[in-house]
């Protein structure tokens, strides 16, 4: 029997980004410069380079997030498939639609829960929010589905967690609770954002096994961006290279970290002690 080929989820083609420089003649930032990827359905990818190589771009422009970064210049193409197998440009979408896409099909895990989680609400009633909003319950059922996605990211004793704030949560706590919130529509593409950084070694691998879990679980594509080569090798199976805004060698993870071709793969793997 044939087997059935990968279905393309996203698509990222010639993506380039520019911020204007500071002061009257300084000359533009070049943030990206003509990245290019695929993502297929259920894939687990990573992007991996040093910290300013451009990951975490690639990540806010596919949310359709710059503008928050200030004035920049976009070009380059960004297509989310639907179940339908319709692609959707996501740089021409208007923000209410791609507030709409965000927590629904693509939603993200940033690498600092403290800063991302909101402290002056519970961590269970920012995750009900998101049922709220983007599902449209009622409180009551908004609160019984933060339970139960507390509980699926395996956190301890959910009904006392529902009710703390961030500040009172440890970091391996803090994180579980924005996979939860992540997780919470059961979006298609996960992007996670430096999610172990933060952390110890026993809680990083804990993470990392509990997104391995929800991305078989769920059955979503994963997008992980690291500095981090040991965490690409036990997560990913793609790995995208990246220094200077350009991916500079691609392909599957123990093709790439067995036999780099690249002079900067080579080195980023030279600094692993």
């Amino acid at each position: 029997m044939d087997e059935t080929p990968p279905k393309t989820l996203l698509q990222v083609r010639d993506l380039a980004v520019t911020f204007p420089g500071a002061g009257n003649h300084a000359e533009p930032v070049v943030a990206l410069d003509g990245v290019s990827f695929d993502i297929d359905s259920g894939q687990s990818v990573a992007l991996v380079g040093e910290s300013g190589s451009g990951k975490s771009t690639v990540a806010v422009s596919i949310l359709g997030l710059l503008e928050f970064s200030g004035p920049h210049d976009l070009q380059g193409s960004i297509r989310l498939s639907s179940d339908g197998g319709k692609q959707r440009e996501l740089t021409r979408l208007p923000a209410s639609e791609m507030s709409r896409i965000r927590g629904n099909d693509i939603a993200i895990v940033f690498q600092n829960p403290t800063s991302a989680l909101n402290p002056v609400m519970t961590v269970g009633r920012q995750i009900a929010e998101v049922y709220e909003i983007h599902q449209k319950l009622r409180l009551r059922t908004a609160r019984l589905a933060a339970l139960d996605v507390l509980a699926r990211v395996r956190m301890p004793d959910v009904k006392t967690v529902y009710g703390r704030y961030p500040h009172e949560l440890s970091g391996g706590m803090q994180q579980r609770a924005m996979i939860a919130m992540a997780i919470a529509c059961r979006p298609r593409l996960l992007i996670a954002d430096e999610p172990t950084t933060a952390l110890d070694v026993t809680l990083q691998a804990q993470i990392l096994d509990l997104l391995a879990g929800l991305r078989e679980e769920l059955g979503m594509s994963l997008l992980l961006i690291t500095h981090d080569v040991g965490v690409v090798a036990q997560t990913a199976e793609v790995v995208h290279v990246m220094t200077a805004g350009r991916i500079v060698e691609s392909g599957p993870v123990h093709t790439v970290l067995t036999a780099p071709k690249h002079v900067y793969t080579k080195s980023l793997l030279a600094c692993l002690p």
